[in-house]
């Protein structure tokens, strides 16, 4: 896939959201001037309408049942706390709602101090339990800086992956048989196609650091989610049930965040999933530079078709960058001289023709035969 560096095109911008053309080479409007994207979203909203029917006594239910489930258990459920807003509204809920959760935190080497403060903050005052899972440096240093010389857009895949993995394998270990997730529409019901990448594709991440890491690891300290675990293991053999509580609230972050900050003295890190410095960089310098593509005018049209925002509000907030040059530069500093990337290098890799999964091997085959497979059975 060309990004908008690569590729001469029509620039065009949706009436409804703040998608536009950089987000999306191929975004499509329709005779109103609104994207595909408006349109999935209220797709979407319909597909999951029935998560709102009714929402508080939907979860008031599922929650009693949890509690039945693990009454001679230590816990009822798990919770991957990152210190950010949606999973620190989360963990307020839980307690809300009395739940008993093991919070868990995957520290990958990129904590902002403010997340690391938010999450001790929520933890202490709610009595919860933190158990911190803590990667090994070297390898996800390695795996990370073989993603950067990728080429390959979404580089919060390394990250991503063993977050996933660490929590759920600690919950296979400990038996907890519930997790509870952040996910929402409210904040996430637009995300572009065009650059996205599954975070879950174990085939790719070993593909991308063979052919583009220096060889220094073996991956064996990575924790990781197999083929077979994503689509078998933790479905029907070792299964950890996933509950969405905000998608049956109305969740608001603007609401969230006044929550937070009065009840806990949580603090604001600035924009979406910046609680990690590398997810910071990776928005904020590399996805411009290299892709076209600032990823917040997804998070802002999230908002705005979800009501939190209006569309010109969201048009301001887009032109007001979230840190000065002089910031950007210095955390470009920071997160190449962690990686051992040199200026050269990354000049290099700003350079280099930008790739897509299909340019390493991925699970994509293997998967649309077992949707096919699927298919023909419940057929």
């Amino acid at each position: 896939m060309e990004s908008t560096a690569n590729k001469k095109i029509q620039y065009k911008i949706c009436s409804r959201c703040i998608m536009d053309t950089t987000s999306d080479p191929n975004l499509v409007l329709d005779e109103n001037g609104v994207c595909n994207y408006c349109h999935e979203y209220d797709d979407l909203c319909k597909q999951y309408s029935h998560y709102k029917d009714n929402g508080e006594k939907q979860l008031s239910e599922i929650i009693n049942k949890m509690k039945e489930d693990c009454k001679n258990d230590e816990y009822d459920c798990a919770l991957g706390i990152s210190g950010g807003v949606d999973s620190s509204y989360l963990l307020y809920l839980c307690h809300e709602y009395g739940l008993r959760v093991l919070a868990i935190h995957v520290d990958a080497g990129w904590n902002s101090e403010i997340a690391v403060q938010n999450i001790e903050k929520m933890c202490a005052k709610l009595g919860y339990d933190l158990h911190t899972v803590v990667m090994d440096w070297p390898t996800i240093k390695e795996l990370q800086r073989a993603y950067m010389f990728s080429g390959l857009a979404n580089q919060d895949v390394p990250q991503d992956h063993c977050f996933i993995a660490a929590v759920r394998q600690y919950c296979k270990k400990h038996h907890i048989k519930y997790l509870m997730n952040g996910a929402n529409l409210a904040t996430e019901g637009i995300l572009s196609h065009a650059y996205q990448q599954s975070p879950r594709d174990w085939i790719n991440i070993k593909g991308v650091y063979k052919k583009c890491g220096r060889g220094k690891i073996s991956l064996k300290k990575y924790p990781h989610i197999t083929f077979w675990d994503q689509y078998f293991g933790y479905e029907y053999f070792y299964p950890v049930k996933f509950i969405n509580p905000l998608e049956y609230i109305d969740y608001s972050k603007k609401g969230a965040i006044a929550l937070l900050e009065k009840e806990f003295g949580w603090k604001y890190y600035g924009g979406k999933h910046f609680e990690s410095r590398f997810t910071k960089f990776f928005q904020e310098v590399y996805l411009p530079q290299k892709y076209g593509w600032e990823k917040r005018r997804d998070h802002i049209s999230s908002l705005i078709v979800g009501g939190e925002m209006t569309r010109d509000e969201g048009l301001a907030e887009i032109q007001i960058p979230t840190s000065t040059p002089e910031q950007m530069a210095e955390e470009t500093e920071y997160v190449l001289k962690k990686l051992d990337i040199s200026e050269q290098e990354w000049q290099e890799i700003l350079a280099a023709p930008n790739k897509t999964v299909a340019d390493y091997p991925n699970e994509l085959a293997l998967k649309h035969c077992l949707q096919s497979i699927k298919h023909k059975i419940i057929k």
